[in-house]
């Protein structure tokens, strides 16, 4: 079911709209979660080579992204002015796009797996076994793991955003099946282990890309008209490219800063690349969150933006940052004050186990911050200005690395855990700041007119 976002009640909208993006986020979040619970029942050396792996598969979203963003917004704004033919015209290029980077990612992925993985430098044989089968098996479906978010961005680009959600959990019921009858080898299945956990994901993400498929050609008229065979418009191409490349630039720096880190903490061992997979994990729970409402509002805002309706785009943001903020501090709650039950559902071991307590106090701190910025990116990416959350993400992110080295040597590992956790709380605060200021200067914004109608909606808007 599609929602108007250019009319209407405001703080109805974006929660009607959110609440299920942000189902689908925490369903895709899920899939890793529930792998590593399974996983850690085989230990934290199996623990630490998928976390290797996963950075990789966590890599590949700095190429989703860009047909991703592009599809999002260039469908948003286009459906906010009316225009059917460049909204099929965005839906066509992000799916070209998408699907020629995955399969140029899957086949690096499998030509240079042991050089990828050895890239961690983790001491023990089995590790790097066990993280290099588990990556060919992924990069083989790739396809099916780069199709679902677009196809998603597409639904959310209209306004639809219950669709996905409702796909999306039927293959997260397919993954949590699977995974303890592969990973465990429960009844006539074999014990697979480390990748038992990837054909259960890949083969879940399979079941997802084809129902997608299904809904799309029998229940919208989204393909209609579209040939996927035509040869690409170049001039929509560069629209998409640069709506996404600087979201997806950054989203490749944060998983290499990530990776490097790994590489840092291997001074400690295997553990503590257990301890960040795990806690990674547990951490997600906000930024996937975070990233229903971000993905909202990116819609809300692109709409709106088509529209020319700065008025709703202000009040929207402000509402949004409002609810989030209040999750994050609940979240960050939770993460200080019980960081052991928390992180005990996921491994038994009781040196990671404390470890892992470190790790989550130090992150719980920057969890409302993380909110607020992923948020305030959301509203930057509506309006097509990609820019400004990049360039905060990136130069932050890459301050990691000379952080983590610095506050290790005073604090020894958990500098690493704080160097995180102040880069987040920085990007909150600055990205944020940003965001109000852009709003401050607009001149729609600052006219007289419209700042009283700030403090009151249209009555027509309230009634529905």
């Amino acid at each position: 079911m599609r929602i108007e976002l250019t009319k209407g009640n405001i703080l109805k909208k974006i929660i009607i709209l959110a609440l299920p993006i942000m189902g689908t986020s925490l369903i895709q979040s899920a899939y890793s979660m529930t792998d590593m619970i399974w996983v850690g029942t085989l230990g934290s050396r199996s623990v630490t080579a998928v976390g290797t792996a996963g950075f990789f598969t966590w890599f590949a979203f700095a190429f989703i992204t860009i047909p991703q963003i592009g599809a999002a917004v260039g469908v948003a704004q286009s459906v906010g002015r009316k225009d059917i033919k460049e909204t099929r015209s965005y839906i066509r290029h992000s799916i070209q796009m998408n699907i020629v980077f995955a399969v140029l990612y899957g086949i690096t992925l499998i030509i240079f797996r042991e050089q990828l993985v050895g890239f961690f430098n983790i001491k023990g044989a089995d590790i790097v076994n066990m993280a290099t089968n588990y990556l060919a098996i992924v990069s083989m479906g790739m396809i099916f793991f780069f199709l679902p978010p677009v196809l998603t961005a597409i639904f959310n680009g209209h306004g639809d955003s219950r669709t996905p959600f409702k796909i999306n959990i039927l293959g997260l019921i397919v993954n949590i099946i699977l995974d303890p009858l592969l990973i465990l080898g429960i009844g006539p299945f074999p014990k697979m282990g480390v990748p038992g956990a990837a054909v259960a994901t890949i083969f879940a993400q399979t079941v997802v890309t084809i129902i997608f498929i299904y809904v799309i050609k029998k229940k919208t008229d989204y393909f209609d008209q579209i040939s996927f065979l035509q040869k690409p418009d170049w001039n929509h191409m560069n629209k998409i490219v640069k709506f996404g490349l600087p979201v997806a630039v950054q989203s490749g720096v944060f998983t290499f800063i990530a990776m490097i880190i790994a590489r840092i903490l291997s001074r400690w061992g295997s553990t503590p690349i257990a301890v960040q997979s795990v806690g990674s994990q547990i951490e997600s729970i906000t930024w996937m969150t975070a990233g229903g409402f971000q993905t909202a509002l990116s819609a809300f805002v692109g709409q709106n933006f088509g529209a020319k309706k700065w008025d709703r785009i202000y009040k929207g943001y402000f509402t949004a940052l409002g609810i989030i903020a209040v999750f994050g501090t609940i979240t960050s709650c939770l993460l200080i004050f019980l960081p052991g039950p928390i992180f005990s559902i996921f491994i038994s071991e009781k040196e990671v186990i404390k470890d892992g307590i470190m790790y989550l106090r130090i992150l719980g701190v920057s969890q409302i911050f993380m909110c607020i910025e992923m948020t305030t990116t959301g509203a930057f990416n509506g309006l097509g200005r990609t820019v400004p959350p990049s360039i905060v993400g990136i130069v932050l992110n890459a301050m990691r690395i000379p952080g983590a080295l610095l506050f290790s040597v005073f604090l020894g590992l958990s500098g690493v855990w704080w160097s995180i956790s102040i880069s987040s709380i920085l990007k909150g605060l600055i990205l944020t700041t940003w965001f109000i200021i852009f709003l401050r200067r607009h001149p729609q914004i600052r006219g007289k007119n419209l700042l009283r109608n700030l403090t009151n909606v249209e009555e027509d808007e309230i009634i529905n």
